[in-house]
């Protein structure tokens, strides 16, 4: 008789089948921490979201990021939200434009 090896995966992280991969699971911190990795590859390639806890409490979500969505007319709103520049400020720009130091000559232009 053969003697079993002990699996040297963490608890509840690496033994679910497929059809489990669907709905947020719920991991403990330790358990986690252990198998990081291995989380971070089943969010990225197969979508999954983890809900993390510790002593029982859920603190965090592991999951897809999604991607940021702004678009031109939510810029423009949010141009039109800033306070008007004053006339002072675009002196000061130039100003401060005209006290800087010039640039050294490159010695790779021709």
């Amino acid at each position: 008789m053969v003697a079993k090896r002990k699996d040297p995966r963490p608890p509840g992280i690496l033994r679910e089948t497929p059809a489990e991969y669907r709905a947020a699971r719920r991991l403990t911190a330790t358990e986690a921490a252990r198998g990081f990795s291995e989380l971070l590859n089943r969010v990225r390639y197969r979508g999954e979201s983890f809900i993390i806890e510790r002593g029982g409490v859920p603190i965090g979500e592991l999951r897809p990021a999604a991607p940021v969505r702004f678009t031109g007319p939510d810029l423009l709103t949010l141009l039109r939200s800033l306070p008007p520049v004053d006339e002072e400020f675009f002196d000061d720009v130039e100003e401060a434009a005209r006290s800087q130091p010039g640039l050294p000559e490159s010695p790779w232009e021709r």
